[in-house]
């Protein structure tokens, strides 16, 4: 499919040249004489194609403008006396080889110059709308106290220290605390099964597990008691538990003695979903995620001590962490574990009002889950303070966006953004310089080399193909764990595509179907592995998902492809529908009517099946590999349940696959 004509332009840039990403080229121009051409035009307003001539410079020149990221933000650390890049290839790209730095100490102490040690830190907000903040002096303070607390208790860098918390400050507490002392640091929901839970943790053989005694979710409590007990008899490398509200307090003027470690030492372990094997343990680094944090949650995001930021998110899924990429701008953020349908489905909405949010992230899932419910969220609270909302996790519907610009801001600059656990930041996605159009992602982010290729490695426009990164990202794992020769690493990313004379570093596939634009946007189909190939075209399920966002009976739907004996092809939709809707044969005609019109005769599946419940992960996205695999083998061993949020709903799909491979 090609997309030829523009979509409509749904935001432009009011005050670009007000912008971090716009000071930042103006910098590189005035101090290091680099040449991205015209910045203003004679009137004032930003010079056409600025930000694709700084993303050019960005990739052609990439020490220099990692570097250049670092000088630009005043990064802490010692031994940056190399080129930022001192062997680009992939995996195992060599950083800033004789650096030291601490991540923890450039959120807290970096941000000393930028922000008041009275001014707000944390927001917390629960599902009573009571408020408690933490100033960044008190989170200092706690932070301090904690990290000396780890090490009295013999915590020594490189050990691991796993978190099972809900969306809380203690849980950011406990994340910088950690790595003030170089430990490493993995956090898990505690709404995660403790089977699930122990899949993750027994892999890394944690010495200390921090716990909370319970949460309040949807307006009722759950003791962890029993929970943690299991966790504690689960890990037999534990050495500690602490519990949040053992967290010991520093004294309010102590020394705070941050560990600078090399740049590539291990800061976090991020999980993948797990939904047909076990998690793969994903580790980043002190240096690469804070040179990330900077230019993602800074240039891009436009984030500032000025700002407040929430993202809608568990704290199991990779976006939490973007929090605290945020508290390295100097922003306030927003810390919420309670449940985002608690007063109706346009909670969130009520949050962002009650905080005073200026920064929202959230899942594209949710957004239509509230234009579906028929909530105008600005006809209930204020929110013109609201200036962005960064849509992620799916493609987000081109219903859905047009809603959110009539019924939440018109002048919201609603982006979507497409990223990854792998490198716990984005591709491709929106800049503050250039306008958004309908539907599209605006373009690579800076320093990313991101291109679509064909399946000879090619790079292609105007159809769909591969999402891949032809230059290394800092971000980029160190290294899965439990890999120690590296092999799950590169059959992961690395297999797909080998090096070229062209691409001599190696090609990084991450597993999503794109159309790039020739005019340099994006548009992202689904992942690359649930693609449907419908006689030898391929075919994105978010064209499918974007039609059915017309029809109101359906809450939630699920589509794969499966190749038959003979080779026959078999297509079918899954459908949760809304309450009270039935799947009629006038509800049928409908849906197929509305794919046709809406993506294309080759879109429509072969049977529409109601099912009382859609399988998603934790963070709220689709399973359709797995659910492709179950009806291939016919067994439910082909889905990791522990992986999957709503486990009750596989019986159905279960019994679906059994029925139908008896029939054949």
């Amino acid at each position: 499919m090609t997309h030829s004509a523009p979509p409509p332009i749904t935001w432009h840039p009011t005050n670009p040249a007000n912008t971090q990403m716009f000071r930042f080229a103006h910098w590189l121009t005035d101090t290091h004489a680099v040449d991205v051409g015209e910045l203003l035009n004679d009137d004032g307003n930003i010079a056409p194609g600025l930000y694709r001539r700084l993303h050019a410079w960005s990739i052609t020149e990439l020490p220099a403008f990692w570097d250049a990221v670092r000088e630009y933000f005043g990064v802490l650390g010692d031994g940056f006396d190399t080129d930022a890049l001192t062997d680009a290839t992939m995996p195992g790209a060599v950083w800033y080889p004789n650096a030291q730095v601490n991540f923890a100490e450039n959120v807290l102490e970096r941000t000393r110059e930028h922000v008041r040690h009275d001014a707000t830190a944390l927001v917390n907000i629960d599902e009573n709308n009571v408020i408690d903040t933490v100033t960044w002096q008190q989170l200092r303070t706690r932070v301090h106290g904690l990290a000396e607390q780890l090490r009295d208790l013999g915590v020594q860098p490189g050990d691991r220290i796993a978190a099972v918390l809900p969306n809380n400050a203690e849980a950011i507490i406990g994340l910088l605390a950690s790595a003030t002392i170089g430990a490493v640091w993995t956090i898990n929901s505690p709404d995660l099964t403790v089977t699930a839970t122990l899949a993750r943790l027994r892999q890394l053989a944690p010495t200390v597990l921090i716990t909370s005694g319970g949460y309040t979710f949807a307006g009722k409590f759950f003791d962890l008691t029993e929970y943690n007990a299991q966790l504690r008899a689960g890990l037999p490398s534990l050495n500690h538990h602490l519990g949040i509200e053992d967290y010991r307090q520093a004294p309010t003027n102590g020394p705070v003695d941050y560990l600078r470690v090399a740049f590539d030492h291990p800061l976090w372990i991020l999980f993948s979903s797990g939904t047909t094997g076990d998690p793969k343990g994903i580790v980043h680094g002190h240096g690469g995620m804070l040179l990330e944090s900077l230019k993602g949650q800074g240039l891009h995001q436009d984030m500032t001590p000025t700002d407040r930021y929430y993202v809608a998110a568990n704290t199991s899924w990779m976006v939490w962490n973007t929090l605290v990429q945020a508290l390295a701008l100097g922003t306030s953020v927003v810390v919420y574990g309670g449940s985002p349908k608690i007063n109706g489905p346009a909670r969130q909405f009520e949050v962002i009002a009650a905080t005073d949010t200026t920064r929202f992230a959230v899942g594209a899932p949710y957004l239509s889950l509230v234009e579906r419910s028929g909530i105008s969220p600005a006809e209930h609270w204020d929110l013109t303070g609201l200036k962005s909302i960064l849509s992620t996790a799916a493609p987000l519907p081109e219903s859905t966006w047009r809603w959110v610009h009539e019924h939440v801001n018109p002048a919201v600059r609603l982006g979507s953004d497409s990223g990854g656990t792998d490198i716990c930041s984005g591709f491709i996605g929106t800049n503050p310089l250039e306008p958004i159009r309908l539907g599209e992602l605006q373009g690579p982010m800076l320093g990313v080399a991101a291109k679509s290729f064909d399946d000879d490695g090619q790079e292609v426009f105007d159809e769909v193909g591969e999402l891949v990164m032809t230059e290394p990202m800092p971000s980029m794992p160190l290294y899965l764990w439990n890999d120690p020769d590296g092999e799950r690493y590169r059959d992961t990313y690395f297999d797909r595509f080998p090096a070229t004379d062209t691409y001599p570093h190696g090609v990084w596939a991450q597993g999503d179907w794109v159309i790039q634009t020739s005019r340099g946007s994006f548009i992202v189909e689904g992942r690359s592995d649930a693609t449907l190939n419908r006689q030898g075209v391929r075919l994105g399920t978010a064209e499918i998902y974007a039609a059915l966002s017309h029809i109101p009976e359906v809450e939630q739907s699920t589509v794969i492809g499966v190749e038959q004996p003979g080779g026959s092809y078999w297509m079918p939709l899954f459908v949760q529908l809304a309450e009270g809707a039935e799947l009629t044969d006038e509800l049928q005609d409908r849906i197929a009517e509305m794919i046709r019109t809406q993506a294309s005769v080759r879109h429509v599946p072969d049977e529409i099946i109601a099912v009382a419940d859609i399988p998603v992960t934790h963070s709220g996205k689709r399973i359709e590999v797995p659910l492709k695999k179950l009806f291939v083998r016919g067994t439910a061993d082909a889905v990791n349940q522990d992986a999957i949020a709503n486990p009750g709903s596989l019986a159905e799909f279960v019994e679906l696959a059994q029925r139908r491979a008896m029939a054949s």
